[in-house]
């Protein structure tokens, strides 16, 4: 069978024949009253049936007469069919006994009149599905040609890229690198224990790490196969819970934590030394921890740092606008904590639950945990932690939350990140606010990161306490205007039906929260490095989908890459997130004029809201699509995330409808500051991740093709080129 362009088919999600519940039900009714058959085929098929009704205008055992309505009655009927189609059998007598016709006569023609329909709708679809495979047919063929005549940069022959399956190239190229491995260890050998150097036959590949060459270079060092995503919590749920023995430890421990969390919130000098910030902007100071006054306040607690860990401290407070009670909830309830913080977060689970609270809230809950902590790029190691949360209600009002971390318990594991106490405080203020204190303390080995996002990390933004508070105030913006009533009528474009709002704003936060777990660096999923220049190398890997409402069937394609622009964050954001300036950028969308048809705003930045997109394409052959986009920035960075959606699907949507069941592929942009303006974020330059998701093949079983690893390769090297390319004629204005 002729599979679709992956091109295509990353815009077009679903099944392009669309039919409604009321088609499916025409179809039932049309069978159940033999609207196949005419009256005189089934009396010529049972000429003595006396039970059989007999159709007036035709008489059994003479040759067929027909009865020609006249113009009135047809006038009628035609009227009275577009109103109901299916008249009942009251309906019938009262229309024949108008029209002076038989009920059965009028039952007759409605059977005909919908026969009718359907065989015009029928050639109709036919018509434009034969058109459009016709396009895809000929698109294949050009892609395919393009790509055969690649050469193999090792031996300059053909590459035979759309013949040989990735796993077979990816088998030859680790094949040779062991057998080059081995003979170089060997001759290393003879040179000390004077024996002869050996020569090994080929090898299956046994080693971790992965190479892959298509053109492009050669995999470099980092992670695996192109292969399979683990679901979220596949290796999170390897690390087993405490035992029984261990639980009156944890408790005080976490008593202990508490006491300590509370006191770093409300201390100052020496504690916490306040200095000016590094970064350019005037007037701005920054808090660091004094380890010295740190060690002789809390003596006790998790134990003295680890050789090769650097401590990471970092306080900040804010406003946010949601009260209390419910912020306790989103803090204990891993589902909520995860979504509230995707961007952070990409994976968590809790292991067991110690104590549930008293009281019938949150007071006094214990629970092991562990989570995974992120920043969105593959370029950063994820912090993996296994820690205790606990929430406790002081007697002057305030709630506050801890986590420390419970390494100690696992003596055989080697933490490359450890939490000392960290979490929050949380006042209650007037009218539905809340203030928050923020402590994050951290001991990390951060060898790991790559050399532009040091800086970043360094400077706290990418996992300190500024970035936990600022993605907090986003997400209070925008659970609030998803709850907001008062929405304004004037603007043209904003969607004002609650239950609208309600399942557009749930569809992108799984969008938004697809992206988020499937751009960075966690140990869930793997990624294969295609080495280009070596400063901005592109990652891919796969995934299988397979009986997932949410998204399409077939093998999809992952693939990212970070890169630093000269450029800072605001101006890329707002570059990016622009509909007049998207043909710059989006290939996809083939120049297509790109226009707004709905949004709905979510914070007091208007760059924070969620959008319906129009592409209109300049073929006449190829139909408009839509595109769900969220855009969302705060202090500490900043997403353009989007996917194409199914008209059909999204006006279900906009109704009010069930959003789960909408396909969704997200790609998008994750842009933060290179850490070179210190807290100062908007600075210096911009670090900006690119990552695209795209339906290769629609069949799950399919092997994939090292042509669709090339071609999505490509795209999104001319991407990185385009925006490079604008960005820098943006800014030289």
């Amino acid at each position: 069978m002729f599979q679709p362009n992956m091109f295509e088919s990353h815009h077009h999600l679903l099944d392009m024949s669309h039919k409604s519940p009321e088609n499916d039900l025409d179809l039932l009714r049309d069978n159940d009253e033999f609207e196949s058959k005419s009256m005189a085929d089934i009396m010529e098929n049972n000429p003595c049936d006396d039970d059989q009704e007999v159709d007036p205008n035709q008489r059994p055992n003479k040759k067929k007469r027909y009865h020609r309505h006249t113009q009135l009655q047809i006038q009628e009927m035609e009227s009275f069919f577009k109103e109901c189609p299916h008249p009942d059998d009251k309906q019938r007598k009262e229309l024949g006994k108008r029209l002076g016709l038989e009920p059965l006569q009028v039952k007759f023609w409605f059977q005909n009149k919908r026969t009718q329909m359907k065989a015009q709708h029928e050639r109709h679809e036919n018509s434009e599905l034969r058109a459009e495979n016709e396009k895809l047919r000929a698109d294949n063929i050009r892609y395919k040609e393009a790509l055969g005549n690649a050469t193999c940069p090792n031996c300059g022959g053909p590459a035979s890229i759309g013949e040989m399956s990735f796993d077979e190239q990816h088998l030859r190229i680790e094949n040779a690198r062991l057998r080059e491995e081995i003979d170089r260890i060997s001759g290393i050998a003879a040179k000390y224990v004077g024996k002869p150097m050996l020569t090994y036959p080929n090898l299956p590949p046994t080693s971790p790490t992965r190479s892959l060459d298509i053109g492009v270079g050669s995999f470099g060092p980092q992670t695996g196969l192109v292969g399979e995503m683990y679901s979220a919590g596949d290796l999170l749920r390897s690390v087993s819970g405490p035992i029984d023995a261990d639980k009156p430890m944890i408790i005080e421990l976490a008593v202990a934590a508490m006491e300590e969390l509370v006191r770093m919130a409300q201390t100052g000098e020496p504690l916490w030394i306040t200095g000016p910030d590094p970064g350019p902007g005037p007037d701005s100071s920054i808090e660091t921890l004094c380890e010295e006054e740190y060690v002789r306040t809390f003596p006790r607690g998790i134990g003295p740092k680890p050789l090769g860990l650097t401590t990471e401290a970092s306080r900040e407070s804010a406003v946010v606008i949601m009260n209390h009670i419910n912020l306790v909830e989103i803090l204990m309830d891993v589902n909520q904590w995860t979504n509230v913080f995707a961007g952070l977060v990409s994976r968590a689970l809790t292991l067991d639950v110690l104590s549930t609270g008293v009281a019938g809230n949150y007071n006094g809950a214990l629970q092991v945990m562990t989570a995974e902590f992120q920043v969105p790029s593959p370029l950063v190691p994820t912090r993996e932690n296994y820690f205790v949360r606990y929430c406790k209600h002081h007697a002057d009002g305030t709630w506050a939350v801890v986590d420390v971390s419970l390494d100690n318990l696992r003596p055989t594991s080697v933490s490359r990140c450890r939490r000392r106490p960290s979490g929050c405080l949380i006042q209650e203020l007037p009218n539905g606010y809340s203030k928050v204190t923020w402590i994050e303390h951290v001991e990390v080995d951060d060898r790991g990161v790559h050399n532009i996002y040091k800086p970043l990390v360094n400077s706290g933004l990418a996992f300190g306490a500024k970035r936990w508070v600022a993605v907090l105030d986003r997400q209070c913006e925008r659970l609030a205007s998803a709850m907001a009533n008062n929405i304004p009528t004037g603007d043209i474009g904003v969607i004002t039906s609650p239950e609208g709002r309600k399942s557009m704003l749930k569809l992108a936060e799984r969008m938004v929260m697809s992206f988020c777990a499937g751009v960075g660096a966690s140990t869930a999923h793997t990624w294969t490095t295609l080495s280009g220049s070596g400063a901005d190398d592109v990652r891919v890997m796969t995934r299988k989908s397979i009986d997932d409402p949410g998204r399409p069937p077939g093998i999809v394609l992952s693939a990212a890459t970070s890169f630093w622009l000269p450029v800072p964050p605001k101006r890329v954001f707002d570059f990016l997130r622009d509909e007049n300036s998207r043909s710059e950028w989006d290939i996809l969308s083939n120049g297509g004029l790109v226009q707004e048809m709905a949004h709905i705003a979510n914070g007091r930045d208007p760059g924070n809201c969620v959008s319906l997109l129009r592409v209109n394409s300049g073929n006449s052959s190829q139909s408009n699509m839509l595109i769900l986009q969220e855009s969302s920035t705060d202090s500490t960075g900043s997403y353009v995330i989007y996917a194409p959606v199914d008209i059909v699907a999204m006006n279900v949507v906009l109704s009010g409808g069930d959003p789960d069941y909408v396909a969704l592929l997200p790609s998008g942009f994750a842009i933060l500051p290179d850490g070179g303006g210190g807290i100062n974020v908007g600075t210096g330059g911009s670090l900006l991740t690119v990552a695209f998701q795209i339906l290769v093949d629609s069949v799950p079983t399919a092997k994939l093709s090292l042509g669709s690893v090339a071609t999505v390769n490509s795209l999104i090297k001319c991407t990185v080129e385009r925006i490079k390319t604008a960005v820098a004629c943006d800014s030289a204005l």
